[in-house]
């Protein structure tokens, strides 16, 4: 087979010129974003308007050992009641070591039967979770779960 000297030389100058264009953009790093325990404070602030969060009324069920961090399942039921006059009026999910950490919020009211909600949620590493619920007399209720991850959702790699 032969090849005529024009073809070598355009696949020369080619990848030449391909070579002198990468060499003219500035290689940028992408690192990934990460995540502060001042993260969290500061979201968790910003959810309930810096009032004070107590302990307790709070149940959140999610299993403490996770072997896929890509669909973790949970569940937040809050023990108040749903009538018109008192009720649960949201519920949000935060996690501690997402940069974006509240990472779900449900909006509640008398009609909604029961203050539960089940979601699934991804996870990269081992982590807190925390879940609070808002009452319709301005109080803060909270329960938090360490859940340990084994293999991480976000850092995976396609096989």
């Amino acid at each position: 087979m032969h090849r005529s000297p024009h073809s070598t030389r355009r696949r020369f100058l080619g990848l030449a010129g391909g070579a002198a264009v990468l060499g003219a953009v500035p290689i940028v790093t992408v690192q990934p974003a990460k995540a502060t325990p001042e993260m969290l404070a500061s979201a968790i602030r910003n959810a309930t308007n810096g009032a004070t969060v107590k302990t307790g009324k709070v149940k959140l069920d999610v299993p403490p050992l996770v072997e896929n961090g890509n669909t973790v399942p949970l569940t937040v039921s809050v023990n108040h009641p749903m009538a018109p006059e008192d009720h649960v009026t949201s519920i949000h999910i935060f996690n501690e070591k997402n940069p974006q950490p509240n990472v779900a919020n449900f909006q509640l009211g008398p009609h909604s039967g029961r203050a539960q909600v089940s979601t699934r949620i991804r996870m990269a590493d081992s982590q807190q979770i925390v879940a609070i619920a808002r009452l319709s007399d301005g109080s803060f209720w909270s329960a938090s779960v360490d859940v340990v991850v084994t293999l991480a959702a976000c850092t995976e790699e396609a096989i």
